[in-house]
């Protein structure tokens, strides 16, 4: 079911708590709050305009098909269970690595990689500290990057998927926040 810019799957999180659980003691109760695509499109203002002065705008259409795709992953544990997914080409990749470290990339080599999963790091620290009690109840993983040509990230089932395209100069990358979990 699709509200307010974001797909809930299963109308799983809502106002439940589980059991014996209280709306204080659970971010089920906030979940739309956690939720706000907002929270995203501030975080990746935050991010790439004011540490990247990468001005950003939100697209509806997905990032057009380069030969190499570098990819992301920041994993969220605790109250909240999922993954931020960071998702752009190599020529896009390569432009954002080159705004962090003021070098020149031709190629996705292992800087550009850290650069991507730095970026990746940030955006979701950056989302989660939108919501104060998310942040206290959800800590956050190393990212992981994969690159590659034909690849496809799967995540089993998840209860809410929260996607969002965004173009920077002539570079183009996708933010997704994924919860397979929330108490």
């Amino acid at each position: 079911m699709a509200r307010h810019g974001y797909l809930l799957l299963g109308g799983r999180l809502g106002g439940e708590t589980g059991e014996g659980g209280t709306m204080a003691d659970s971010l089920r109760g906030i979940a739309g709050e956690i939720f706000d695509p907002q929270n995203l499109d501030h975080s990746v203002e935050e991010v790439l305009e004011t540490m990247l002065g990468a001005h950003c705008r939100r697209e509806e259409a997905p990032p057009p098909a380069e030969a190499e795709w570098v990819t992301a992953v920041v994993g969220l544990g605790g109250s909240l269970s999922g993954a931020c997914v960071f998702r752009s080409g190599g020529s896009a990749a390569c432009k954002l690595a080159a705004r962090m470290t003021g070098m020149e990339f031709d190629a996705v080599d292992d800087m550009v990689k850290d650069a991507v999963g730095e970026i990746c790091n940030m955006l979701t620290g950056s989302w989660k500290s939108k919501v104060p009690e998310l942040s206290a109840r959800c800590g956050l993983s190393v990212p992981a990057v994969i690159t590659g040509r034909d690849y496809r990230l799967h995540v089993q089932a998840p209860q809410f998927v929260l996607r969002h395209v965004y173009a920077f100069d002539d570079g183009c990358f996708e933010v997704t926040i994924l919860c397979d979990g929330i108490q």
